[in-house]
């Protein structure tokens, strides 16, 4: 009987890679460039995808840790 593993920083490091092709992506569309400081001035666009970046990450977080079979 096998005991699961958990998935580990490669899988993580992957799951992050995409956060940041995906907001690069964002940024980009929006005319922007990310990792540039917007501030208080930033426009409701990079807001929202700040905030997807942030629930990628999240989810990239429960990945290192959810076993993996």
């Amino acid at each position: 009987l096998a005991s699961p593993a958990l998935a580990g920083p490669a899988l993580y490091g992957i799951c992050q890679a995409g956060c940041a092709t995906v907001v690069m992506a964002c940024y980009t569309a929006a005319g922007f460039t990310w990792g540039a400081t917007l501030g208080a001035s930033a426009p409701p666009t990079i807001l929202a995808c700040n905030a997807a970046f942030g629930t990628c990450s999240a989810a990239c977080a429960a990945v290192i840790l959810a076993p993996t079979p």
